[in-house]
């Protein structure tokens, strides 16, 4: 149902952590494949893949094009990018199959709340007055998007500076849903 996709480069211990956040969904049934796009990483982040039972990919070039080419091998009707170091809370699961059942997989995306679990009272209130004033939200909230929406936007921009923040910002603010559910970045 789910193919999720991480860009990664030398960042095992943060691999980690984004991975076992992704064990609900796999024990649920959610999750049906986990591709792990390096850049040429020379730590243990093929190791930290192998070990979750990932698909580990190889790319030369930027962010942007691994991503890409990632999404282009990934199986599921459904797609859900997700930096490393960013770590899902529990309830995403059930926020993720909810999306699914009742979005329309060519007109609509979704993203987490940011990071609720680390941030304070004015910090939440902020990102929520920006997304009420229309900011598109941060690529660090996951992007969970449809395979058809996803290239009909044409996918992930290999000459953007941002390839991820350049997606969200042609999926549009109309077109987003905010999942119940947050995603926290956890520094080393």
């Amino acid at each position: 149902m789910l193919s999720v996709i991480v860009a990664t480069l030398n960042c095992e211990r943060s691999l980690a952590r984004t991975l076992a956040a992704l064990v609900p969904g796999a024990v649920e049934g959610l999750v049906s494949e986990a591709i792990v796009a390096d850049g040429g990483s020379r730590d243990g982040t093929a190791m930290v893949a192998d070990a979750a039972g990932c698909t580990f990919a190889i790319e030369d070039g930027p962010v942007g094009r691994r991503l890409k080419i990632a999404a282009a091998k990934a199986r599921a009707p459904y797609l859900l990018f997700v930096r490393p170091g960013i770590v899902l809370d529990t309830g995403w699961v059930n926020e993720a199959a909810r999306f699914i059942e009742r979005s329309s997989p060519d007109q609509n995306a979704a993203v987490c709340r940011r990071g609720a679990v680390q941030q304070t009272a004015l910090r939440e209130l902020s990102a929520l007055l920006a997304g009420a004033l229309g900011a598109l939200p941060h690529p660090g909230q996951g992007l969970l998007i449809g395979r058809g929406f996803y290239e009909a936007l044409g996918g992930h921009s290999e000459a953007a500076a941002d390839p991820e923040r350049d997606l969200i910002r042609r999926v549009g603010r109309r077109r987003l849903v905010t999942l119940a559910a947050s995603a926290t970045e956890i520094l080393d």
